[in-house]
């Protein structure tokens, strides 16, 4: 599975906000999945932080290390998406000097093979953000609910409610344009607020729960195909319910091997070569190796 046509890069974003065609923005965590996100035909590919939560079985996104992240990218990368990769900066890795956050970034791009980096919250990034960019890093904001800050907002809930919130996160918005973002995430606002916003700045917003008035929406690969129901926001929608699917085959398997169905005779090798082979282990795939021998029906 591969994209076909043209590899994109981050100019798709301000080339879909100008032409008033909606971004579409998918995670991954590894090369299963990044190949899936491309064949599908998404814009952009963001190796969220979420992958404490639906891969590695944290409560949330605090534990996850930039070694967890680079690791992570590195995978996604050697799928060759043929799209931009957007890695999210975990908690703590931009929560210290300049220097270190450029560092933590240069690794997320160098060493994961991303060609951007996401970093959480407003006003209160400016140092960060301006070395970033600085840098010649992309960067691509975050407002509204920011899963690094659950502690301090007491909970997964709902931002920029009322006029004084919205005003706030409006302002934050304008700031990280100013600032040189090249697109923002909105999760978890209202939907009138995120247009508001999407209207008002010139970079392309990216909504998680923010309504349709977004210039795109991004959504957990593991959330949309129903491989991970530990949260079951109500931003979601399930377009494939592989988890159950899963299961069920798994279950098939298990049973198929206690009563003796599994392995049958096609799934076993002979004590000779097929007809036509040299017995040198090579097969159709030109793989070599347990796999000699097998042969295409």
């Amino acid at each position: 599975m591969e994209r076909k046509g043209k590899a994109l890069t981050l100019s798709v974003f301000g080339r879909r906000k100008r032409d008033g065609c909606k971004l579409v923005v998918l995670t991954a965590y590894d090369l299963t999945s990044a190949l899936i996100a491309a064949a599908g035909g998404v814009d952009a590919i963001l190796v969220g932080d979420s992958v404490g939560m639906v891969v590695l079985g944290h409560e949330n996104t605090l534990p996850v290390t930039m070694d967890d992240m680079v690791h992570h990218c590195k995978a996604v990368a050697r799928a060759k998406p043929r799209v931009p990769i957007i890695a999210d900066m975990p908690y703590g890795s931009f929560h210290v000097s300049t220097e270190k956050t450029v560092a933590n970034a240069l690794r997320l791009i160098k060493d994961g093979g991303a060609q951007a980096v996401k970093v959480e919250g407003g006003r209160q990034r400016e140092d960060v953000i301006r070395a970033l960019i600085a840098a010649e890093i992309p960067v691509m904001g975050h407002l509204g609910l920011t899963p690094q800050s659950v502690n301090r907002l007491g909970g997964y809930k709902v931002q920029g409610r009322g006029a004084a919130e919205a005003a706030l996160l409006r302002e934050d918005a304008a700031l990280l344009a100013e600032w040189g973002c090249f697109s923002l995430v909105l999760e978890c606002v209202p939907s009138a607020l995120a247009e508001t916003v999407s209207g008002e700045i010139g970079i392309p917003t990216v909504g998680i729960g923010a309504g349709a008035g977004c210039d795109g929406q991004v959504l957990v690969f593991h959330d949309m195909l129903g491989l991970f129901t530990g949260l079951k926001p109500k931003f979601v929608k399930r377009y494939a319910d592989l988890g159950e699917a899963a299961c069920k085959a798994v279950a098939q398997y298990a049973e198929e091997v206690r009563d003796g169905v599994f392995p049958g005779p096609e799934h076993q090798y002979d004590d000779q070569p097929a007809s036509g082979k040299d017995g040198s282990g090579s097969n159709v795939s030109g793989q070599s190796g347990y796999l000699g021998d097998m042969e295409k029906e």
